[in-house]
């Protein structure tokens, strides 16, 4: 599944006073796993920020003057994004700001993104794990492990690289993002150390006795493996596959 993790940092808000976005970060994860692509790309919002905006992210109307308007990047955003699934840090509020500056540009088509992208919202999934506690990105840092020691102000590609490693950390464990294929069969991996220690059974050897799972048991994989497409937001691959195959 690809999947594009994606933040945005704003005017101030809610959009419905006027305001608009400044900044996009996305980062591209294929396979769980980073790609090396990324969107991201400053904006001239055409209106003021907002002193509390500003407290939280440090981008001020000088340096955004001469940056492109949303219409000037629409269409790249768009193709980045569209089919994707999107892994977001409070969803209604960032997609409400995208949906909103596509309808500006009268481009109702997209002025729903839901509709092209399917959408995972890690607030409400850490919401669903860690009921009564505090679950902004900080505090899923501090709990996963996750380092953010480089985010003294909020920045829309920054927070989009750590949420993607709270992500992996939330629904598979995996804290450090790898790039997809960074590791060659020619290079010493600690995947490679592990494989090389592998015990391999002769090929003569044969099998005597094959002990097939209970019912009781294929329950209780069947309820572990509900409980792992629930935090993950989606089934595992192998099961997708299979979906065709058993409903035929």
């Amino acid at each position: 599944m690809r999947s594009v993790v994606l933040d945005t940092e704003t005017t101030g808000m809610p959009v419905t006073d006027g305001h608009r976005i400044i900044e996009i970060g996305c980062v591209e994860l294929q396979g769980r796993k980073l790609t090396g692509r990324h969107f991201h790309v400053y904006l001239q919002p055409d209106r003021d920020i907002d002193e509390g905006a500003l407290a939280v992210h440090g981008i001020t109307s000088e340096f955004l003057t001469g940056k492109p308007r949303f219409r000037e990047v629409a269409d790249e955003f768009f193709e980045f994004v569209k089919g994707a699934q999107l892994i977001i840090h409070n969803a209604a509020f960032d997609l409400g700001f995208l949906n909103n500056e596509f309808a500006l540009l009268g481009q109702q088509e997209r002025s729903d993104l839901s509709e092209h992208c399917t959408v995972l919202d890690t607030l409400m999934l850490a919401r669903g794990r860690h009921p009564g506690q505090r679950n902004n990105l900080d505090a899923l840092c501090k709990r996963y492990g996750v380092d953010n020691s480089g985010r003294d102000l909020h920045g829309a590609l920054l927070d989009a690289e750590i949420l993607a490693d709270v992500y992996l950390a939330m629904t598979g464990g995996q804290t450090s993002l790898l790039l997809a294929g960074n590791a060659s069969d020619g290079e010493d991996s600690g995947n490679s150390q592990q494989a090389s220690e592998i015990r391999r059974l002769p090929a003569e050897r044969k099998l005597t006795q094959v002990i097939r799972a209970s019912e009781a048991e294929l329950a209780e994989h069947a309820a572990r493996l509900a409980i792992i497409a629930k935090a993950a937001g989606a089934p595992a691959l192998w099961a997708q596959l299979e979906a065709p195959a058993s409903e035929g």
